[in-house]
């Protein structure tokens, strides 16, 4: 099957093939926990890789990393897997590795993955802080003012740094772009401090990735597999599910038209595909269904894994045409309705009761139906999916890191850079307005200096050139004693010269 994707043998002894003109219509793999969605995955994985397809698929629990090793005739599984080739009529089956590059948000299990603040965009990162209406509106006010501004929002600090710049001008910011309150601001920045928690420090920076390395093709000519570990990343469902909807979108913002190509540019596999709506709202629902629509015209296939077709939204499942359903439980009434849903979406094929059967299969037992090519779904088929050529279960510790170690981008992403960005550009702003508020205040001062000096120097000259001063007033009245003593001499020798006086006169009056 050159033109196709060998999924399995149906039990008409027909094969069972994923066609590549038809692939980038989009497909579903789904079935209960257990019975084979995993493997089915890693096949069609590899199975794309070969062909010259690039893929991208997130391993939730770590099974999917051991696409990156050969399958070994020491596996427990070895003689099973040999029986099912001989079964199917799979021909020139051999244990075979595929090309692969590990990813990882962390950076622990694969090369870091980061976008910016700017890249992600306020609603997205709205979601992912889960603010309400009023606050999503501020976010995007902070946006608007970082365009004008020409403020770079690269990393969380960025955003801090211009959320606290807002609510320090917050009256002037409402004047311009609406109600901003210190309250709203105030509750973003809280909910930064919880994505920091949770690990997403690490997501927002650069060097960012380059959604080029996602789509290489080695010199032999087979596309890459691309698995995101995200053994951890699940433990915070909101940041997988952002993470992987911001990916879809950027791919659709920057992949040319191609409208159907003989074989996909790119192929996404989302596992757990149920959190990726969960936490969306109207509006980003709105998108994701627009993404899914129109993305195969940009050559792009998007395969939903999960355990039930009900948890995908009925307009994303309608879009969906290459199916492969494994088995469902069905022991309450609502599993009884889902298996009915399941059988319903099938074209019916007659040589079975879709609806029983499904309840019916075993592990690595599936019901496929995929487009033919004139893009109309094939009748189902119960089919024996085809054993995989690598390993079944994880790479170890040691194989991964050898295969990090040659990998295309090993080195480019591991060290993170810290450019000149809004928080640098906010803290020499504010810089600068302490160093204008502190030379202002000093011109103050010595303003307020020079005139006191004046005002010193006027009165100085008053008591120079004006009135002359008052003579200096004694402090007492009373006399000493010594001039008590003088003052009473002096009297006694007046009153004594007087006497003689008038006695002389007196006298030579008396002898004429």
């Amino acid at each position: 099957m050159d033109d196709a994707i060998f999924i399995g043998g149906a039990d008409d002894g027909s094969a069972q093939g994923l066609l590549l003109k038809r692939a980038n219509r989009h497909g579903l793999i789904a079935g209960a926990t257990g019975t084979g969605k995993t493997v089915t995955l890693q096949i069609l994985a590899q199975g794309f890789a070969d062909q010259g397809v690039p893929v991208f698929c997130a391993d939730v629990k770590g099974d999917l990393s051991g696409v990156c090793v050969p399958g070994s005739a020491r596996h427990k599984l070895h003689d099973k897997l040999l029986a099912r080739a001989e079964k199917i009529g799979l021909e020139n089956y051999v244990y075979e590795a595929a090309p692969t590059v590990f990813w990882d948000l962390f950076g622990k299990k694969g090369h870091p993955v980061r976008t910016t603040i700017s890249e992600m965009g306020p609603i997205l990162l709205a979601r992912l802080m889960d603010l309400n209406d009023t606050q999503e509106g501020v976010l995007t006010i902070a946006f608007a003012i970082a365009d004008e501004e020409n403020l770079m929002l690269l990393d969380l600090k960025d955003l801090r740094a211009l959320l606290v710049f807002m609510a320090e001008n917050a009256k002037d910011i409402s004047a311009d772009y609406g109600n901003v309150t210190r309250a709203s601001v105030g509750a973003i920045q809280r909910r930064l401090l919880v994505m920091e928690r949770d690990g997403a420090e690490q997501f927002f920076g650069e060097p960012a990735l380059e959604f080029t390395d996602f789509m290489r093709v080695g010199l032999d000519g087979r596309g890459m597999v691309n698995i995101l570990d995200a053994t951890t990343l699940i433990q915070n469902p909101r940041l997988y599910a952002i993470f992987l909807l911001w990916l879809l979108s950027e791919l659709f913002e920057e992949l040319p038209e191609v409208g159907d190509p003989d074989k996909p540019k790119l192929v996404f596999f989302f596992d757990e595909a149920h959190l990726l709506f969960k936490y969306a709202p109207k509006a980003l629902m709105d998108t994701i269904e627009q993404v899914v629509k129109l993305i195969r015209s940009k050559g792009v296939g998007v395969y939903f894994v999960t355990q039930n077709p009900r948890d995908i939204p009925d307009a994303v499942l309608a879009q969906l045409g290459n199916r492969i359903q494994h088995a469902l439980r069905a022991y309450t009434p609502n599993e009884r309705k889902a298996v009915r849903a399941a059988a319903n979406s099938f074209r019916t094929n007659p040589a079975f009761d879709t609806e029983e059967t499904i309840t019916q299969l075993g592990v690595g037992e599936a019901l496929v139906s995929t487009l033919d090519a004139k893009g109309r779904p094939n009748m189902v088929a119960r089919t024996l999916i085809r054993p995989p050529a690598s390993r079944l279960g994880p790479a170890n510790d040691a194989e991964r890191k050898d295969v990090m170690d040659a990998s295309p981008v090993a080195g480019r992403y591991e060290k993170a850079i810290d450019r000149d960005s809004a928080y640098e550009a906010l803290e020499r702003r504010a810089s600068k307005r302490e160093e204008e508020q502190a030379r202002l205040e000093a011109e103050e001062r010595e303003r307020k200096d020079r005139e006191q000096r004046a005002k010193d120097k006027e009165r100085s000259r008053g008591r120079g050139y004006g009135r002359a001063p008052a003579r200096r007033r004694r402090s007492s009245r009373r006399q000493s004693y010594g001039e008590a003593a003088v003052k009473s001499a002096l009297r006694q020798a007046t009153r004594q010269v007087t006497r003689e006086l008038v006695r002389g006169l007196l006298g030579g009056l008396l002898r004429r």
